[in-house]
């Protein structure tokens, strides 16, 4: 089984905090289940959230169809869902999405609303498998042979409906022979870097090197690193990205050692509503993900903790946006308007 799939009214996840070592799945039966693989971070990855999101109003909608509830119940269960995390826009863009559909349908019997919209839950996944797949072929294009790519966090398949954002670019670029190969930051706290990137990497044959986050700069000065390829949860109009947690740091190192730093995104990740990074919403995590590590604690009671998930890099640290439409270059704020109205 992939690392989600929906099935018999029934959403079935793969458990990521536990990999790479264990495979459990979380069952989603109902949209509250759906929630809670959003916010306790079972499911992760801007564009996989959005997917889930979608599938949990079809679930929330078979609970409306079942308890014989006013078909209005939708857009409670919506705004319960947009709750779950604040940072990632495809959350919200899919959710805006499914409501569309409903608005659109709302005078039809309940199951055909019901089918109307597990088909376009089901479109909103096909959809990012081969947005993903373009994302891939147009940042290969950027990549050189031999490469030396660092990467941070997870945008891979696990991250999306499949095959992966920044990581698309990496499989393309290794499945066309370009002999790459790929650093891998831990990515703390959560370690999506060592767990689930370097995993994805090595399942697919792609030689990868996994290292400590404040390794980074050390090898971009001994030269051994040739770009950094990231992912993204929230573009603002003016370039400015979301991303996980260090991605600014890594941004800085880069223009410092002149290396490309390119973000890989759908354009469903793209804010067109916000003009820069200011107004994005940095989500802060609980205390306990710093506080413990393997289940044991790590830091003296008395320390406080700050644990922001993301942080937001400026768009003059940026060599370019990858995404499906197209790599898109500075002046950002002009060509990424021009995505918008393609």
């Amino acid at each position: 089984m992939k690392h989600f799939e929906f099935e018999n009214d029934k959403l079935i996840v793969l458990d990521q905090r536990k990999l790479p070592f264990e495979k459990e799945y979380f069952v989603c039966s109902t949209y509250q289940d759906v929630y809670i693989a959003i916010k306790d971070m079972i499911i992760r990855g801007a564009p996989l959230i959005g997917i889930v999101a979608a599938y949990g109003v079809v679930l929330g909608f078979k609970e409306i169809i079942e308890k014989n509830m006013d078909s209005a119940k939708i857009y409670e269960i919506i705004n319960y869902l947009v709750s779950s995390r604040p940072t990632a826009v495809n959350l919200f863009w899919a959710l805006e999405r499914m409501k569309k559909v409903f608005e659109e349908a709302r005078n039809l019997s309940q199951s055909q609303i019901y089918s109307l919209l597990l088909q376009e839950a089901r479109k909103i996944e096909d959809e990012d498998k081969s947005i993903n797949k373009k994302i891939g072929e147009h940042g290969n294009t950027l990549i050189k042979e031999g490469a030396n790519i660092l990467t941070h966090c997870n945008a891979g398949a696990l991250a999306t409906g499949g095959y992966g954002t920044a990581l698309g670019v990496i499989r393309e670029a290794h499945f066309t022979g370009k002999n790459i190969h790929v650093y891998v930051d831990e990515t703390r706290p959560y370690l999506q870097g060592a767990r689930l990137t370097a995993f994805e990497l090595s399942e697919d044959g792609i030689p990868n090197t996994v290292i400590c986050d404040n390794m980074a700069g050390y090898l971009m000065k001994l030269g051994k690193i040739d770009c950094v390829i990231v992912g993204a949860d929230r573009i603002a109009l003016n370039g400015d990205t979301a991303n996980k947690i260090g991605t600014y740091s890594l941004s800085v190192l880069a223009k410092h050692h002149d290396i490309p730093f390119y973000i890989a995104a759908p354009v469903s990740t793209i804010d067109f509503n916000i003009k820069s990074g200011s107004e994005i919403p940095i989500e802060e995590r609980s205390e306990d993900e710093i506080r413990f590590f393997n289940g044991k604690k790590i830091v003296p009671d008395e320390s406080k903790v700050f644990n922001p998930a993301f942080d937001v890099t400026p768009a003059e640290n940026i060599t370019a946006i990858i995404t499906e439409k197209g790599v898109v270059f500075p002046p950002f704020e002009e060509n990424i308007s021009k995505l918008k109205e393609k």
